[in-house]
């Protein structure tokens, strides 16, 4: 087994029940390889909500809940606030996070919280049979849409950038040594990291959208078709192509919503100290 396997998996939990050519291992192997070369496993706690991608974290030997569909965000919002010093990861998919979770996400990423959450957008609904989502390409013949989409993608990076993170990336699971980067910044961010990952699903996504279920064949697409670009005012040139725009878009400081509210709850205590209300 690979070393990193032999570290931090839960053994008795394998194999993974992702399918064959799926993205999800990859990920698995990157998100481990940073928290190797951080050194931070003791620290870390994992959330995770409904989906094939929601099983990233489950796999591994880390403190990790696991939740009802999209409600993965608020329940790593609590860690966050019964213990701050923890590092918070949410694993989460397109649907999970832009459907019935995207109320969470705006409000965790406007209040700065720092947690990290981690998008995977295989563009469809793949675990539950293949129905169209939030991100998936206008024209594109899903379960649901046989006659096509009609509906624009919702595109997760401005959705965060526009309600506040204060870190933002986006790469895909064929370019692993950025990812691994970009996993090892936003675990050192202090403030809400939003980390989207373009990953491969020939059985739904390549099947039905891309038209071939070789595992092959869709992680080249992915390669073809993720351009790195990190300025947002090419991003209409590069999508006009048809392309994914990938890179580190973001990466700010400013004031962490936690230790805002300690802070608060500090002159709180010192104004009931002096007989005060305020």
């Amino acid at each position: 087994m690979n070393p990193l396997g032999e570290k931090y998996l839960r053994k008795d939990f394998l194999p993974f029940l992702f399918c064959p050519g799926c993205g999800d291992g990859m990920i698995v192997q990157a998100f481990l390889q940073a928290v190797d070369d951080l050194g931070c496993v003791d620290d870390l706690a994992l959330t995770a909500g409904i989906g094939c991608s929601a099983w990233i974290g489950v796999y591994m030997h880390v403190d990790i809940l696991k939740v009802l569909h999209g409600r993965a965000i608020p329940a790593a919002i609590g860690i966050k606030a019964t213990n701050p010093s923890r590092k918070v990861v949410t694993f989460t998919g397109d649907g999970d996070c832009l459907a019935i979770g995207g109320n969470h996400l705006l409000h965790a990423a406007r209040r700065n919280i720092d947690i990290t959450v981690v998008m995977v957008n295989n563009q469809i609904y793949a675990m539950t049979g293949g129905q169209v989502a939030p991100s998936t390409v206008v024209g594109s013949k899903t379960q649901t849409t046989p006659y096509g989409n009609l509906e624009k993608r919702l595109d997760g990076c401005k959705v965060a950038i526009a309600a506040g993170a204060t870190m933002v990336s986006r790469w895909s699971t064929a370019q692993p040594k950025p990812l691994i980067k970009a996993f090892k910044k936003a675990l050192n961010h202090k403030g809400f990291s939003f980390i989207e990952i373009m990953s491969q699903c020939p059985v739904q996504t390549g099947r039905y959208l891309l038209g071939s279920g070789s595992p092959q064949f869709n992680f080249q697409w992915l390669k073809d078709h993720c351009v790195k670009e990190e300025d947002p005012s090419k991003w209409g040139e590069v999508e006009a192509q048809g392309k994914i725009p990938v890179g580190d878009f973001l990466q700010i400081d400013q004031p962490e919503f936690m230790e805002e509210v300690a802070r608060m709850n500090q002159r709180a205590k010192e104004a009931q100290a002096k007989g005060g209300d305020r």
